[in-house]
């Protein structure tokens, strides 16, 4: 298997330091850049939304408890594979989230409804486009509904 490289670009900060499964879209995290990307904000201000990729640094994925599992382990929830849900422990555990952008400042970007914990990697943010981004007929099976109650 080839070795993928990747270079964080900053890393989260925020209150939130253990993973929880409740209540992230009142979470306001900042995410700080290294020094050497951070012009790469300018103009991000103008959008309202991002899409933030993460490296879930406390992931444990473990192929026989992990590949085939019900999500959050509740017992309500089908037993189903890990490609089929959004679970943090993954075999490569890179996470994905849309978030409000609060404010951007020099080097810095706060967002609301970032599931990540302090101190996390960030590995790309990116503009969220409606055009590109947005799925409007998307179909998901009934247990999400259940699943993802006060989630966010």
């Amino acid at each position: 298997m080839t070795s993928i490289p990747l270079t964080p670009i900053g890393h989260v900060r925020s209150d939130v330091t253990e993973q929880r499964d409740a209540d992230w879209g009142r979470v306001v995290s900042r995410i700080t850049l290294e020094p050497e990307y951070r012009s790469g904000l300018r103009g991000l201000e103008a959008f309202s939304h991002a899409i933030v990729v993460t490296y879930l640094h406390h992931s444990q994925f473990v192929a026989s408890r992990d590949l085939v599992r019900r999500p959050r382990g509740l017992a309500t929830m089908p037993e189903i594979g890990i490609f089929a849900q959004r679970a943090k422990d993954r075999p490569n555990p890179i996470g994905i989230t849309a978030v409000r952008i609060q404010a951007v400042g020099p080097g810095w970007v706060d967002v609301a409804g970032l599931d990540a914990i302090d101190g996390t990697p960030v590995l790309d943010l990116k503009p969220y486009l409606p055009q590109y981004d947005r799925v409007p007929d998307a179909a998901v099976p009934p247990w999400v509904g259940e699943l993802m109650e006060g989630y966010f």
